[in-house]
């Protein structure tokens, strides 16, 4: 069943914020094998001219796939998360995450399209520090797959 187009642009209310740390900084960088400095040293990330570590460019995944979770869970909306894959996702930054952000995410339905019985939701996340700068927009593609015959 095809999800109700009138959810476009839908958005719900900001995530409580996250405050991102050095450690959770360091541990997302050795895990995808990313050696910058910058994302290691504070020295290395001021010599950058930035004030602290800073993330990865992927690190806001987490975050923002997380405040995505408001639009999947809505039983309005009706998408069966049991068939869901991650289609796509796409950042836009206005500045590199740093330790010691404190980062909300409003999330917002960008597109719902059906293709070949598949229903495709883009869910945008905008991302703002404390001080509401914006910081970084994430595009999430999600994929529920058609239920299979038979």
């Amino acid at each position: 069943m095809a999800l109700d187009q009138s959810f476009v642009g839908r958005s719900y209310p900001p995530t409580d914020p996250y405050e991102v740390g050095r450690e959770k900084i360091r541990e997302f960088a050795e895990a995808v094998g990313d050696t910058n400095p910058a994302y290691t040293d504070p020295e290395a990330a001021k010599a950058l001219g930035y004030s602290d570590v800073i993330a990865p460019p992927t690190f806001v995944f987490a975050i923002t796939f997380k405040a995505a979770g408001q639009v999947v869970q809505d039983p309005q909306l009706g998408l069966d998360y049991s068939r869901v894959v991650h289609g796509d996702q796409k950042f836009a930054y206005t500045r590199p995450v740093r330790a010691g952000d404190r980062l909300t995410v409003t999330s917002t339905i960008e597109a719902i399209k059906s293709m070949a019985g598949n229903d495709i939701v883009d869910i945008r996340g905008e991302v703002h520090d404390e001080a509401g700068e914006h910081v970084v927009t994430a595009v999430t593609k999600l994929v529920a797959r058609a239920a299979e015959e038979g």
